[in-house]
């Protein structure tokens, strides 16, 4: 049943903040004993708030004042903090940040898998800000050629946060394209594609910035727009079947990562914080532990990292992406190998067990039942489960836990200043 909302006046009142919820905001309880959910809170402080919405058994608020602060409250880095919906955690100490995901994590494995075990570390970003490779921004036009872009607001994600020089989260090349894009794309944005919403992404590779535009009607001017934005490199479209076209600039793209160059395409899934990323790369081959000979399942393989690593140890490894992209099929170690398989991993796991290791790296909604079903029928001693969904990763280990035991969770803060972390998951099969 779902609750709705009571017609009652906005009251204001004075808390504690005892504790943070998912998704990064202060958790406290209101005088008549509803839990109340308050963005840019941490625990410690006491707050006055103003009850923004109210329902029988919890309500969301806005912070007024803070009346007294935690020990674990910072002063945030960006200007736009206080109304950007963009980031949820730079109020707080990053220490107490990397706390509270540990807390998060073990909060979900106990609730919704019903194990109770201790996370056995966190590996911190090696940079707290600046660290994202591709940013995406919000872009609508309005009356009078006036174009507003950013991200969605705090409290109100119908509306566009502006921001028109910087996110502390971007990459330097990223906020540089970004500041000049805004500046020559021309009255109402004429240079990019037309249409009320635009959705722009910048990413950061090796030649310069890829700027892809999803939505959109009539091409816009690519060529004009790279002449007078130098630091853009290439200009795509993808549409709403996920089609990509370039409209100007380079059609190949490359991106620098973990010590070799590979070639991506515009909308080709890496990890946005480059630095932590090869923290998570180390530790999943340390885990893996390969063998010459080793046969290992890379499922969910994207541009095949981890297999092209662990072959170089002397296994054989079987990646599966269903968006594979044409450089990543093969490649040899000097005893390994890597072969990547087009496909979807329901469809060709069956197809490539049995196995001395498997990978599991899917994307936020986890697995589907039917592979679940394959892992517990056939899968291997070894699984490692990579999830940046703590809740959807325990509602899978629950699932398979008549199969497998978790042996260690290990955290990677791929994502400093939000409430995101990437969990990993080492899980041997039950003799």
């Amino acid at each position: 049943m779902t609750p709705e909302n009571t017609q009652e006046k906005l009251s204001t009142e004075t808390i504690q903040i005892r504790g943070i919820n998912s998704a990064g905001h202060g958790v406290g309880t209101l005088k008549d004993g509803r839990v109340v959910f308050i963005p840019r809170t941490v625990p410690g402080d006491t707050v006055e708030i103003t009850v923004t919405e109210s329902r029988p058994r919890w309500c969301k608020g806005k912070l007024i004042e803070i009346v007294e602060s935690s020990s674990d409250r910072v002063e945030p880095v960006c200007p736009h903090y206080g109304s950007c919906n963009g980031c949820a955690l730079q109020h707080m100490a990053y220490e107490s940040q990397l706390k509270w995901k540990i807390n998060t994590v073990e909060e979900s494995l106990k609730r919704i898998a019903r194990i109770d075990i201790s996370v056995s570390g966190i590996q911190a970003s090696p940079e707290q800000y600046g660290y994202r490779s591709r940013l995406s921004f919000s872009l609508l036009r309005l009356r009078n050629s006036r174009v507003i872009a950013g991200f969605h607001s705090l409290g109100a994600p119908q509306r566009i946060e502006n921001i028109d020089e910087t996110c502390a989260l971007g990459e330097e090349p990223l906020i540089d394209a970004w500041k000049s894009l805004r500046k020559n794309w021309g009255d109402g944005a004429r240079l990019l594609p037309s249409g009320r919403k635009l959705k722009l992404t910048l990413r950061n590779v090796s030649q310069g910035v890829a700027l892809v535009i999803h939505g959109g009607k009539k091409n816009g001017d690519p060529i004009e727009l790279i002449r007078k934005v130098p630091e853009i490199i290439s200009v795509w479209n993808v549409d709403d079947s996920g089609n990509e076209r370039l409209l100007g600039g380079e059609q190949v793209l490359y991106e620098q990562r973990l010590g070799e160059q590979v070639e991506v395409g515009p909308t080709s899934f890496l990890q946005a914080n480059r630095s932590c990323e090869a923290h998570l790369n180390d530790w999943i081959v340390e885990q893996v532990n390969p063998w010459e000979g080793m046969r290992v399942i890379d499922a969910y393989c994207g541009l095949g990292f981890y297999g092209r690593r662990i072959a170089k140890h002397g296994a054989n490894v079987m990646g599966i992406e269903r968006n594979l992209a044409s450089n990543v099929h093969e490649s040899s170690g000097e005893s390994g190998s890597l072969e990547c398989l087009a496909g979807t991993v329901e469809e060709l796991l069956p197809k490539v067990m049995p196995a001395d290791a498997l990978i599991l790296n899917p994307p936020r909604i986890g697995l589907s039942r039917s592979v679940v079903s394959m892992v517990n029928e056939g899968g291997p001693c070894l699984v490692l489960y990579v999830s940046c969904d703590p809740a959807t990763l325990a509602r899978d280990i629950n699932r398979m836990k008549e199969s497998y035991s978790v042996g260690k969770i290990r955290l990677f803060d791929l994502f400093p200043q939000t409430s995101h972390t990437e969990t990993v998951a080492v899980m041997h099969r039950k003799a």
